[in-house]
C-alpha cells in the first residue's frame, strides 16, 4: 500500500533552494541509524526499526554491544570521515556497518548488505578491464557511453544516464544505457532548479545516493534532540519530499545518483532509475564510485589534451601574425593586410577594425555604424580588457538588429581608442527538453504546489546566440592584444629611433664643422703666443739686465697659457684637462727658459688629477710664478734642488713647490706684479696659498677646489 504523500505548499517550494537536506531528522526505512558519543560509544538517539532488526533495548547500550565488533579500535584512527565496519547479521539478514565520525559524535549506519558479493579480487579485476575500455575510448562521448553501460552492469538498473552540468548550471543528457522497454532521455536538457544548489553541494561530499524505493514513509529519530543532526554523510538519510514527488512523477521507483567530480568540482552525474524497488547495497555504491572517479580522470585527460591542442593551433596562428603586425606603416594599413587572418585565427564569421577613424571588415560583418558602436560599447565594459559574449542581446538589447551575423562578440579594445571586433553568427538551436522547462511547477486545485509532472519531449527554438568563445580562445586575445601593443611600441620606438639618428647625424655635423673652427681659432690663438714669445725673447736680448729678466718671467708665463692651446689643439676633450700631464710639460718648457743646470736639480710627483681646461691655465701661471721665484731667491742665484707635486684630496688638490735653500720664513709677501698675479689667481680659485718652513728651504702650498664653487 502506498504511503499518503505529503502535501507540498508553494512556500515549500519557494525555499527550495534553500532546504536544508542534510538535517531531514529521518531515515529511509531500509536501513538502520545508531547516534552515540564518540567517547563512551553510548548510543543516545537513533532511527529505523531497531526493536526489530537490532535489539529491543538498543537505547542506552555501546556501539560495541549493538554491532558486536571493537568499534573504539575501528575509529581510533579516524579524526574526521567514514569507516566500514564488519557486517552485522539483523533480523532480515547480514547488515552492511559503515560508522562516520563528526566532532564528538558517532554515526552508525545499517543497511541490507548483497546477497551474493562480488570478491574483492573479482571487483578490482573488473574494475580494471572496464577502466581499460575507458583508456581505448576515441572520444569523449566514447567514454561516457562505455561508463553508462558499465554502470548500469555493475547496479542493474533499467537506466542510466550520464548527466552533465552545462554553464547555467542546467543538464544535458550526453549518454546512455537502458533496457528496451525503458524510455530514453538521450540529448534532454534538465534546467537548473531539477537539481537545487544545496543538492549539488552535497553530491560532492557525498558521492553515492540511493533511494531503493520511491513510497516510503520516512523513520524520524528519536529520541528527537536538541538541535537538528547533521546527516550529510549518511547514505540512508530521507531525501526531499520534492525530490520524491518528481521521481514519481516521471515514474521512477528506484533511483540513485554516483557523482562525476572533476578538480574538486560537480562535472555530473550517473543518473540510475528503475521501474520496481531497487537496493544498491554499500560495496556496489563504493565500486560505483571508484568506477566514476576514473571517468572524471579520463575526461579531464581528453579535456586537457582539446585544451592543450587548442592552445597550440592558437600560439601557432598567433606566430604567424606577429611578423605582418611588426610591417612598417600606418597601423590601419597593417590591419588591412592581415584581417583575413585574424579573422581565420579565432574561428570567427567576420572581422571588423575601428582604428584612426576608419572601419576595416573582413567576412560576414555588421554595419560600419554598427561596429564603431559595439566598439564603444566593448570599451565601456572592460575597459582595455578583451570582452566576450556568445549572446550579445542579453548584454545589449540593441544588439537586436545584427543578431543573424553578431550574435557572439569578441572585442580588443587598444590603448590609442582602436578597437579589433569578431563576430560569430547566430547559431539557431533547437534544444530538446524533458518536459517544458518554463513550466517547472504547476498549480494544483486549493493553491498545492507539486513538481512538474510532465517529462515528454519538449522542443525550443533558442535564438540569439553563437557558439562559445572558448577559454583558450580568451586567453589568445590577451596575448594578442600584448603583442599588438609591443609591435605598436617597437614601430614607435623605430620611429624615435630613426629621427634620433637623423637628429643626431645633424648634431655630429655640427660637432665636425664646431671642431674645425675651434681648431682654427686654437690654431690661431697659438701662432699669435708663439709670436709674441717670439718678440719677448728678441727683445730681451737687446734689452738691459733688468728689462731682460722681467721679459723672460713675461714669456714664461705666456708659456703657460700657450700650452694650454696646444693640449686643446691636439685633444678631443676640451672642457677639462689632466692637470698632472699638464704640468709636466709646463715644466719641461720653464726647464728650457731657466736653463739646464736648473732643469737636472727638478723632482716631480704628479698624481692624475682632471680639472677644468680654465682652472688648468690658471694653476699653470701659479705654478710658473712659483719656480720662477724659487730660481731667484732660495738659493740667492745659485742653483739647487726643485721639487713639484700635485696631490688629491676627495674635492681638493695641492699643488707643493718645495726648495732646500735659504728659505724665507713661514710666509712670503711680495709686492711686484708676480705676486699680485698671484694672489689674485688663487682668490679666482677659491684657494689659498701658504708658505712654510722646509727645513731647511721654503715649501709653497697651493690648495684650492678642483671644479668651481657654487656660490
Amino acid at each position: 500500500m502506498t504511503p499518503p504523500q505529503p502535501t507540498i505548499t508553494a512556500a515549500d517550494l519557494s525555499v527550495c533552494d534553500r532546504e536544508p537536506i542534510h538535517i531531514p531528522g529521518a531515515v529511509q526505512p531500509h536501513g538502520l541509524l545508531l547516534v552515540a558519543d564518540a567517547t563512551t560509544l553510548v548510543v543516545r538517539a537513533g532511527a529505523g526499526e531497531l526493536e526489530s532488526m537490532l535489539a529491543p533495548d538498543w537505547l542506552g547500550r555501546t556501539l560495541t554491544d549493538l554491532l558486536e565488533q571493537d568499534v573504539a579500535a575501528l575509529v581510533a584512527g579516524v579524526s574526521t570521515g567514514s569507516v566500514a565496519g564488519e557486517p552485522r547479521w539483523g533480523s532480515t539478514g547480514p547488515l552492511a556497518v559503515t560508522i562516520h565520525r563528526a566532532g564528538d559524535t558517532l554515526l552508525a549506519e545499517l543497511e541490507p548488505a548483497a546477497e551474493a558479493p562480488m570478491t574483492a579480487g573479482q571487483l578490482l579485476a573488473w574494475l580494471d578491464q572496464t577502466g581499460s575500455a575507458f583508456e581505448r575510448a576515441p572520444t569523449l562521448e566514447a567514454v561516457c557511453e562505455r561508463a553508462a553501460v558499465a554502470i548500469r552492469t555493475l547496479t542493474g538498473f533499467d537506466r542510466v544516464m550520464v548527466y552533465r552540468f552545462l554553464d547555467d548550471d542546467a543538464g544535458r543528457v550526453i549518454a546512455e544505457a537502458r533496457a528496451p522497454e525503458t524510455g530514453s532521455f538521450l540529448h534532454h536538457h534538465f534546467p537548473a532548479s531539477d537539481i537545487p544548489r544545496q543538492a549539488r553541494a552535497l553530491y560532492v561530499r557525498n558521492r553515492t545516493r540511493a533511494i531503493p524505493m520511491v513510497d516510503y514513509r520516512p523513520m524520524p529519530l528519536r529520541p528527537a534532540g536538541d538541535r537538528p543532526l547533521d546527516m550529510s554523510d549518511v547514505a540512508i538519510r530521507s531525501v526531499s519530499p520534492i525530490h520524491l514527488q518528481y521521481l514519481r512523477n516521471m515514474g521512477v521507483q528506484a533511483s540513485a545518483s554516483i557523482s562525476i567530480v572533476k578538480d574538486g568540482l560537480l562535472w555530473g552525474l550517473f543518473a540510475c532509475h528503475h521501474d520496481t524497488p531497487r537496493l544498491l547495497p554499500p560495496d556496489l555504491r563504493a565500486a560505483a564510485a571508484t568506477l566514476a572517479s576514473g571517468v572524471a580522470r579520463q575526461i579531464r585527460a581528453r579535456e586537457d589534451a582539446d585544451s592543450y591542442r587548442e592552445r597550440l593551433r592558437l600560439h601557432a596562428g598567433e606566430a604567424a601574425l606577429a611578423p605582418r603586425l611588426s610591417r612598417d606603416g600606418g597601423f590601419a594599413d597593417v590591419l588591412e593586410q592581415a584581417k583575413g587572418d585574424l579573422r581565420t585565427l579565432f574561428g570567427a564569421s567576420g572581422f571588423m577594425a575601428v582604428v584612426d577613424g576608419r572601419v576595416l571588415s573582413e567576412g560576414v560583418c555588421p554595419s560600419p555604424r554598427t561596429a564603431t558602436e559595439l566598439a564603444r560599447f566593448a570599451r565601456s565594459r572592460a575597459g582595455t580588457e578583451p570582452f566576450a559574449t556568445h549572446e550579445l542581446t542579453a548584454v545589449l538589447p540593441s544588439a537586436e538588429s545584427c543578431r543573424a551575423e553578431a550574435s557572439g562578440l569578441l572585442a580588443i579594445p587598444l590603448e590609442d581608442g582602436a578597437t579589433l571586433l569578431w563576430f560569430r553568427a547566430e547559431q539557431v538551436e533547437e534544444v530538446e527538453w524533458a518536459g517544458n522547462p518554463h513550466k517547472a511547477v504547476e498549480v494544483a486545485p486549493g493553491e498545492q504546489l507539486t513538481p512538474r509532472s510532465s517529462f515528454e519531449s519538449w522542443t525550443e527554438l533558442v535564438r540569439g546566440r553563437s557558439r562559445r568563445w572558448t577559454l583558450e580562445e580568451v586567453e589568445a586575445a590577451h596575448r594578442l592584444r600584448r603583442t599588438i601593443h609591443e609591435v605598436r611600441q617597437g614601430q614607435q620606438l623605430r620611429m624615435l629611433n630613426a629621427e634620433l639618428g637623423r637628429t643626431l647625424a645633424d648634431r655630429e655635423t655640427l660637432i665636425a664643422q664646431k671642431d674645425v673652427l675651434m681648431k682654427e681659432a686654437n690654431h690661431r690663438v697659438q701662432n699669435s703666443l708663439q709670436l709674441v714669445s717670439a718678440f719677448l725673447a728678441l727683445q730681451a736680448r737687446n734689452a738691459v739686465e733688468g728689462v731682460a729678466t722681467q721679459l723672460n718671467e713675461a714669456q714664461a708665463r705666456l708659456a703657460a697659457v700657450a700650452l694650454v692651446h696646444r693640449r686643446l689643439y691636439r685633444d678631443d676633450q676640451v672642457e677639462s684637462i689632466d692637470l698632472a700631464r699638464y704640468l709636466e710639460e709646463l715644466v719641461a718648457d720653464l726647464k728650457t727658459s731657466i736653463g739646464a743646470q736648473w732643469g737636472a736639480l727638478i723632482r716631480l710627483d704628479l698624481a692624475p688629477v682632471l680639472v677644468p681646461t680654465d682652472r688648468a691655465v690658471n694653476i699653470g701661471l701659479i705654478l710658473t710664478e712659483l719656480v720662477i721665484n724659487a730660481t731667484k731667491y732660495a738659493y740667492a742665484g745659485a742653483t739647487g734642488p726643485l721639487s713639484i707635486a700635485l696631490e688629491q684630496h676627495r674635492t681638493r688638490f695641492r699643488l707643493i713647490v718645495a726648495d732646500e735653500g735659504q728659505g724665507k720664513g713661514t710666509t712670503v709677501q711680495g709686492t711686484g706684479f708676480g705676486s699680485r698675479m698671484m694672489d689674485a689667481i688663487v682668490t679666482r680659485l677659491d684657494g689659498e696659498i701658504a708658505y712654510l718652513d722646509n727645513q731647511p728651504g721654503l715649501r709653497a702650498i697651493l690648495t684650492a677646489p678642483i671644479g668651481e664653487v657654487a656660490r
